[in-house]
């Protein structure tokens, strides 16, 4: 029997900016990496807006200057073009308020597709949020990117990775108690 639904979990992970992360480096060099001041940051900040699909245990995010409602709706006309039609999406994101504009809980209700908020100050138990933990640690740990372009190459080869080896122990979809009706 073919799968009629899918549950997928959306967020918002930012700002990144253009500045130096820390990281563990006392291992590799026997001391502590100085990193230089940034007093200045002319770059401005971007955004990943990612879904995690529970079911196939990928991840995929896009680059974004901002979270506006407008780019939410971008986000997920691009999630709905990745299923088709027939398949009905229940995407579990947290209740910001462009995710609850009425532009874009139209645009779900005509689509197929249906919005499962968190409760508030409980994003923590949207499944995406470890992935963003480990994004963290792999594509953004000890680096100094000179421009958000980099930056987002880097994270994007982190996801490839991510998906193609499945490093990272899939949350199974029975273990997340939501109605689905």
């Amino acid at each position: 029997m073919k799968a009629t639904r899918r549950v997928l979990a959306f967020d918002e992970f930012g700002p990144l900016e253009i500045r130096p992360h820390h990281g563990v480096s006392w291992a590799q060099y026997q001391q502590v990496k100085r990193l230089p001041a940034t007093y200045k940051r002319p770059h401005g900040t971007r955004y990943l807006l990612a879904a995690y699909d529970l079911h196939a245990n990928t991840v995929w995010g896009w680059q974004r200057p901002n979270q506006r409602w407008g780019q939410v709706l971008s986000f997920l006309k691009g999630v709905r073009r990745r299923y088709p039609a027939q398949i009905r999406l229940f995407i579990i994101l947290d209740n910001r308020r462009s995710h609850q504009k009425r532009e874009v809980m139209d645009w779900v209700r005509e689509n197929n597709m249906r919005l499962l908020f968190t409760p508030t100050y409980c994003s923590w138990l949207n499944p995406i949020e470890c992935q963003f933990t480990a994004l963290k640690k792999f594509a953004l740990s000890c680096r100094y990117f000179t421009d958000h372009h980099a930056q987002g190459k880097a994270i994007q080869a982190y996801l490839r990775y991510r998906n193609q080896t499945k490093a990272i122990p899939k949350v199974r979809h029975r273990d997340i108690r939501v109605n689905l009706l």
